[in-house]
């Protein structure tokens, strides 16, 4: 199946992936405007309890979904589109939601984990905060300019089907059929 044939499922691949994204993106930016910062007035206990409670409840299928979704999604997305005169977009999306999955995979997961592990709560706040809010940052930057990649290559999509589609009608009302 290709583009030209119009049954590809593209634009619901690349949509798919664009929300993925989007949701991770706004996961990332709520704990940076947000959830951080209201943390940062707790004491060294709280800070400790709350963040463990949510590094548990986060794993959960719906979050795997959306966080490993938008990078299957975006990279079918990128594979189909390959040839595509837009492709760039999406593949520039792709790539900047690889390297906020791996800041993630690579930075906050282990410090999630040397949280959980220390019992000291003043000991793993200091180990852990300033690193954390870092690094969220880092892929909340990445994952959003992920996000601008994919919606621009979405546009571009629909423009480009929109003109084939034209292309198409002309084609078929015209009495030569040329």
């Amino acid at each position: 199946m290709t583009e030209k044939q119009g049954t590809s499922g593209t634009g619901w691949v690349l949509g798919a992936a664009t929300v993925a994204m989007g949701l991770v993106a706004g996961v990332f930016y709520v704990f940076a405007c947000a959830i951080m910062p209201a943390l940062a007035r707790s004491d060294d206990r709280v800070f400790v309890e709350v963040m463990r409670n949510i590094n548990d409840v986060i794993q959960n299928p719906v979050f795997f979904l959306s966080f490993m979704g938008a990078l299957v999604l975006g990279g079918v997305a990128a594979w189909q589109v390959r040839r595509m005169p837009y492709r760039g977009w999406v593949w520039a999306g792709l790539v900047a939601y690889a390297l906020a999955f791996l800041v993630t995979v690579g930075f906050n997961i282990p410090l999630n984990d040397g949280l959980a592990d220390t019992a000291d709560a003043a000991v793993a706040r200091e180990r852990f905060e300033d690193a954390w809010v870092g690094w969220n940052v880092v892929r909340a930057v990445l994952s959003t300019v992920g996000v601008g990649c994919l919606v621009r290559g979405l546009v571009l999509y629909g423009a480009f089907q929109r003109r084939v589609f034209s292309q198409r009608t002309a084609a078929q009302s015209s009495p030569s059929g040329v």
